[in-house]
């Protein structure tokens, strides 16, 4: 980040776990808590953090904007928290959410309902066909991940 945040109200115990990137953020995946889908990824400082583990709402950083936006301030289409947890290196977070509405900013659903690379993982492209690399991993032929 650009500018100085203000100085965070984050538990230092949970601040002390937490790897940061050089910008001092962290990525947050936000996923729907009962179906399990992947809605959109924010990012947090150790403020936004501890804005959204104590409102129950998800407050992130924009990078842009560098400011705080909680979601749905504007749009109404809140992220009502549910669960935060730290991956195992503490370096991203999972908060899983009730999702009001469309959790991307162009309306849809999720922000990667827009442009699918793989759908069926075969790693057939969208025209069908299977990239040599594809089809030399999935071949069990020494040297590949098989």
């Amino acid at each position: 980040m650009t500018s100085t945040p203000p100085p965070s109200r984050l538990d230092p115990e949970i601040a002390a776990r937490l790897k940061r990137g050089p910008d001092g953020l962290l990525p947050a995946v936000a996923q729907q808590y009962d179906t399990g889908e992947v809605l959109m990824l924010g990012w947090m400082d150790d403020e936004a953090l501890h804005r959204t583990l104590t409102t129950g709402r998800c407050t992130y950083w924009s990078r842009s904007r560098q400011e705080y936006w909680v979601k749905g301030d504007t749009s109404g289409h809140v992220q009502l928290v549910r669960s935060v947890a730290l991956d195992c290196d503490a370096d991203t977070l999972l908060v899983k959410v009730d999702q009001v509405g469309a959790a991307c900013h162009t309306g849809d659903r999720t922000c990667f309902d827009a442009d699918v690379l793989l759908t069926d993982g075969t790693g057939a492209d969208r025209d069908g066909a299977i990239p040599s690399a594809a089809r030399a991993a999935g071949s069990g032929a020494p040297g590949t991940d098989q």
